[in-house]
């Protein structure tokens, strides 16, 4: 379960990248649009940094339990 998890941290940055993307594609075409792809790669940016953050916490806990 733990090499799943190491991996799925990565999936929120690829959303944001492509979230990014398509915010940029659509800001001339559709600024409401535009403005839910840049809030949804705000959100998986943030998702991204805190998750990482507590799979290195549990890796540091389950460490030191050995």
């Amino acid at each position: 379960m733990g090499k799943y998890l190491k991996y799925t941290i990565y999936v929120n940055l690829i959303i944001a990248v492509l979230s990014t993307y398509m915010a940029i594609n659509l800001w001339n075409v559709d600024r409401n649009r535009a403005y839910i792809f840049v809030f949804l790669a705000v959100i998986t940016c943030f998702m991204f940094f805190f998750r990482r953050h507590y799979y290195k916490k549990f890796q540091e806990r389950k460490k030191k339990e050995q």
